[in-house]
């Protein structure tokens, strides 16, 4: 059965950090892109940034400069290190993993929910 499960959420002031961990199980982990999504009340879920099995990364504009993805394929286990936080950035922060291969499947965690406000 696979697993993907979301923690580090919270309540948190603009310009705080906060760190997202996502812990893997039941997938070979090395085998996925790994990735944090966001939806905010009313929004579409949207990429905020994925990481690939070697490391490379991508972010959303919106993010660049504040927001960090990591992955410990040792770990089972990807990280995102937020800082500066917005207001925008509230919202409901999803872990996703798609095999970077036929049969493409991809899983969902179940969402930790990230508030930035005074």
């Amino acid at each position: 059965q696979v697993q993907l499960v979301e923690s580090g959420g919270g309540l948190v002031q603009p310009g705080g950090s906060l760190r997202l961990s996502c812990a893997a199980s039941g997938i070979i982990f090395s085998w996925y892109y790994m990735g944090w999504y966001r939806q905010a009340p009313g929004k579409q879920r949207e990429l905020v940034a994925r990481i690939s099995s070697v490391g490379i990364t991508n972010y959303a504009d919106s993010v660049k400069g504040r927001f960090t993805i990591s992955r410990d394929n040792a770990k089972n286990t990807i990280y995102l290190q937020m800082n500066n936080l917005k207001p925008e950035d509230t919202a409901v922060y999803y872990c996703n993993g798609v095999r970077n291969g036929p049969p493409y499947d991809e899983y969902w965690g179940q969402g930790t929910q990230v508030t930035v406000s005074s």
